[in-house]
């Protein structure tokens, strides 16, 4: 197993080191980000038809119309999440195949994850015993409601595209705490960096993103 997670030929460190070398270029300055990039076998998520393409810097299919994000907007989503230092807990809405949970489970000590696709929710618990993943805790729900029971939280991470920020996203925020969402409709959608402060949020723009749309309830 230890081989698979090495990977050969285009799942290589070569590949990897290429990956990361643009991710730099594309303005990706933390170091310790881009090291999870580089040391994270982001092949072992995707069907093995996928795998030459692994280390592209381009999203790609996992089934159920979803995808395993481009390795630069979770490099960038990342980055953005450590601004204020390393959270204790994160919570990620939109586990998909686990690549990005893992990324942030290297970096906090606690991450809730919650998938609306029950399916995924399997699949990614597969990748998580692979790798030994043990500070993460996954459950199928709708993301739009958190994981009320587990806040607040340091900071908290969604992968869909919901048309504005639901409420029960904010109020699981902690004070000083950090949200991280793409909010809009297809082909217009904004990556915001929203802060909890003693007086608010303050909201920033980070990019022009394209995400899968945020649906509600559970499949």
């Amino acid at each position: 197993m230890a081989g698979d997670f090495r990977g050969i030929g285009m799942t290589s460190q070569r590949s990897r080191d290429r990956l990361v070398s643009q991710l730099r270029e594309m303005g990706i300055q933390s170091k310790k980000v881009l090291e999870l990039v580089r040391n994270t076998p982001r092949h072992i998520f995707i069907d093995e038809a996928l795998a030459s393409r692994a280390y592209d810097n381009t999203a790609l299919p996992i089934g159920f119309n979803q995808t395993i994000s481009q390795p630069y907007i979770v490099a960038c989503m990342t980055e953005a999440l450590l601004a204020d230092g390393l959270p204790e807990t994160v919570l990620e809405i939109g586990t998909g195949c686990g690549y990005q949970t893992v990324i942030l489970s290297k970096l906090a000590k606690k991450v809730y994850s919650v998938e609306r696709i029950e399916a995924l929710v399997h699949r990614a618990r597969q990748n998580f015993r692979a790798l030994d993943c043990r500070n993460i805790f996954v459950r199928h729900g709708d993301g739009n409601l958190g994981w009320m029971e587990r806040a607040p939280f340091d900071a908290i991470l969604v992968a869909a595209a919901p048309l504005g920020v639901p409420p029960a996203l904010l109020e699981q925020l902690a004070s000083g705490g950090r949200l991280i969402i793409p909010v809009g409709g297809s082909g217009h959608q904004e990556l915001l960096s929203i802060r909890r402060t003693a007086e608010g949020y303050e909201e920033r723009r980070l990019d022009w993103v394209s995400f899968v749309p945020m649906i509600e309830g559970m499949g």
